[in-house]
């Protein structure tokens, strides 16, 4: 018997799998975050191969989009499915945005499509994936006793059960658009998936399972920074499950409020005051979705037997390219304070190893807590400097007067409060972000480093170092000694 008049996603996986079995909630959330890590790399992948008359790949997800990937989230057509009772689209029919939007409005196709209060689906976490190659459907679901369950399936036939139970509550909810979404699902024809697919799969798991220690010194040579034993409590701590908890249900919400202000966005009716009002209000959901992410991070690794265990697919990377997305918002962060910004680049900046999304978050996260602890009228300068097998950045503010007294330019650290083990709150700007203990442990599971040293003329001092990538040759060498 199902729970409800239509069977949850949880319902339909578990009929087809006999081996399902409830863990912990850590467990099962762990496995859920992993599992969509590698899908997200199986997605890039798979695209990136894809013949150009393929159509774009299409995403049922729930509560939110759970994909970051600039490169990846400009090729998806995406309905998300909400109970939210600010959602209008419950009150009115949607209409899919066409695919030669995308390239134009350089944004992911979304559409959001409401759930009754009462369904059980509601309470589930999903994603069901439609490509040319492959079908995909994960669930996240929690039971009655507090227990949960994550399932996967790549059968054809499980994801497409899975797709008539969503579509039966699209006629429930918005029979309009109930047409143009399954015709849309019929454009992927359900084949089984090519067994690489399956193992290209396993592998992009195994890459996000926590790495153990390694012993071997011709190993640890090659990672500038090895990760210390972990101080952290392996079990859950209170206040750290109330911020994730927090983050969660806050980052949830806005993702919505995006979601629908761009689909707003694409009307070429707008006033031009309307549009520039949407793109603020655009603007602020990313900077505070991001702000959530990172406290959700910090949670995480907090809860991890080691801030190792939580690396996020360190990869190399072009850090040119993240500082070309990154510096315009420094510029903005500063502007809204009355400081003034000045970075200073090398002609050629090396590879370094790192995760982009991951180190784009946390750059724009301590740059807008440091604007922030800085008085008006401050100069900051950032710095890039190659430092050996590294790479420096350097946050410093600036004297404001070269020709006052030492004595009088002194700059007295903000006072600080700590708000239990990963916050901290600034009385003189009302602000609260992530202490130095948690930031450190962001940089460490990027690959990097944080130093912080008090000035008394300049004020804080930040110094990140992050790994340059290590040739081929070099690990030969390093192996011969």
């Amino acid at each position: 018997m199902y729970e409800w008049i239509l069977p949850s996603l949880s319902e339909v996986l578990a009929e087809s799998q006999s081996t399902m079995a409830e863990c912990s909630p850590a467990k099962a959330e762990r496995q859920w975050r992993i599992s969509l890590a590698a899908t997200e790399h199986l997605l890039i992948e798979t695209l990136a191969i894809a013949s150009p008359a393929a159509a774009p790949a299409l995403v049922l997800a729930a509560p939110a989009p759970l994909f970051s990937q600039p490169t990846l989230t400009q090729s998806l057509q995406t309905v998300t499915f909400t109970a939210k009772p600010f959602n209008p689209l419950a009150l009115m029919p949607f209409q899919m945005p066409s695919t030669a939007t995308v390239a134009e409005e350089h944004s992911s196709q979304e559409a959001v499509l409401p759930l009754l209060p009462a369904d059980p689906l509601v309470a589930e976490r999903f994603c069901l994936i439609f490509t040319e190659k492959f079908r995909l459907v994960l669930v996240l679901a929690e039971r009655k006793n507090g227990n949960k369950i994550f399932s996967l399936s790549f059968e054809p036939e499980i994801v497409q059960q899975a797709w008539r139970a969503i579509k039966a509550r699209v006629m429930l909810t918005n029979p309009d658009f109930c047409a143009e979404l399954d015709a849309l699902v019929q454009q992927y024809l359900p084949v089984a998936p090519d067994y690489r697919i399956a193992m290209q799969f396993s592998q992009l798991l195994l890459q996000e399972l926590p790495e153990p220690e390694v012993s071997k010194d011709w190993e640890t040579a090659t990672i500038p920074y090895p990760q210390p034993p972990s101080t952290h409590p392996q079990h859950s701590v209170p206040d750290v499950e109330l911020l994730q908890a927090f983050a969660h249900e806050v980052r949830t919400p806005l993702t919505t409020i995006r979601t629908m202000t761009r689909l707003l966005l694409k009307r070429r009716d707008l006033p031009a005051a309307v549009s520039d009002r949407l793109e603020i209000i655009d603007h602020e959901c990313t900077e505070q979705i991001d702000r959530m992410e990172l406290l959700f991070k910090a949670a995480e690794l907090e809860t991890c037997a080691s801030t190792k265990a939580a690396n996020t697919h360190l990869t190399p990377m072009s850090l040119n390219q993240v500082l070309q997305q990154s510096i315009p918002r420094w510029q903005q962060a500063a502007n809204r304070r009355n400081l003034t910004l000045d970075v200073v680049l090398p002609q050629q900046l090396p590879t370094v190893v790192s995760n982009p999304t991951m180190l784009d978050r946390v750059l724009t996260g301590l740059m807008e807590n440091f604007t922030r602890s800085l008085p008006a009228g401050s100069h900051i300068q950032v710095q890039v400097i190659p430092a050996g097998d590294q790479l420096k950045l350097q946050l410093s503010p600036q004297p404001q007067c070269q020709n006052t007294d030492a004595a009088d330019t002194s700059v007295t650290p903000p006072i600080r409060k700590a708000l239990g083990q990963l916050l901290m709150f600034q009385p003189e700007t009302g602000t609260i972000s992530l202490n130095l203990t948690a930031t450190k442990h962001l940089f460490q599971a990027i690959g990097g480093k944080l130093i912080v040293r008090q000035r008394p003329q300049y004020g804080e001092v930040l110094t990140i170092f992050l790994p340059l990538e290590v040739s081929h040759q070099q690990k030969l060498e390093v192996r011969k000694n």
